[in-house]
């Protein structure tokens, strides 16, 4: 009798509301590669961009604002997060903050996942904003992948992305697919 393949929830969040972003394409490219060529895991891109800034004042009664409820209830039911940040000032992005902020809330939407996190942009590709993720990721008992790490300087030749930031390196997607893999037997470890 063939075993049946457990098929791990990713929540998928990219820290950037660029329309043509690199961060989003990353993402994107992951969806393409969780159906193509990574079997096990399927991938829900999660858009942050209607989450209104954390104020607890906008909780009545109990109650999340809609958008906030329905990205918490989104968070809960993932077995595992993919972050794509960008690096803003040597950290990650105020809109990807505000979603974690958002989903610590009590109950934690995101403890006990295990989590990976990938960037794109110039100079060190966004390496810093993985650091400073990883470290708020320890308070909201999140489990980071080690390796393989993703931050790729975008600007670099060959060329990345295309102008509505699709990825189209075929060595980057072999990065990503890894980090896919990677991300996927971690989960299943973590929760045998």
């Amino acid at each position: 009798m063939a075993e049946a393949i457990q098929v791990i929830k990713v929540a998928a969040l990219s820290g950037s509301l660029r329309k043509a972003s690199f961060n989003t394409g990353l993402i994107r490219s992951a969806i393409e590669l969780s159906k193509e060529s990574v079997n096990g895991i399927q991938i829900e891109e999660i858009d942050i961009s209607q989450l209104p800034l954390l104020n607890t004042d906008l909780i009545v009664n109990g109650n999340y604002p809609s958008a906030v409820e329905a990205f918490r209830q989104k968070i809960l039911k993932a077995d595992s997060v993919l972050f794509a940040s960008p690096e803003n000032n040597y950290s990650f992005s105020a809109p990807l903050k505000n979603a974690m902020d958002w989903a610590s809330l009590p109950p934690n939407c995101w403890g006990d996942k295990a989590a990976a996190v990938v960037s794109a942009g110039g100079g060190f590709g966004g390496g810093r904003s993985h650091y400073h993720l990883r470290q708020i990721g320890v308070y909201l008992d999140l489990h980071f992948i080690n390796k393989p790490e993703l931050f790729l300087n975008a600007f670099q030749p060959p060329a990345k992305f295309d102008d509505d930031g699709n990825l189209i390196d075929a060595e980057t997607k072999e990065r990503l697919k890894e980090i896919l893999v990677a991300l996927r037997d971690f989960t299943l470890r973590l929760h045998k």
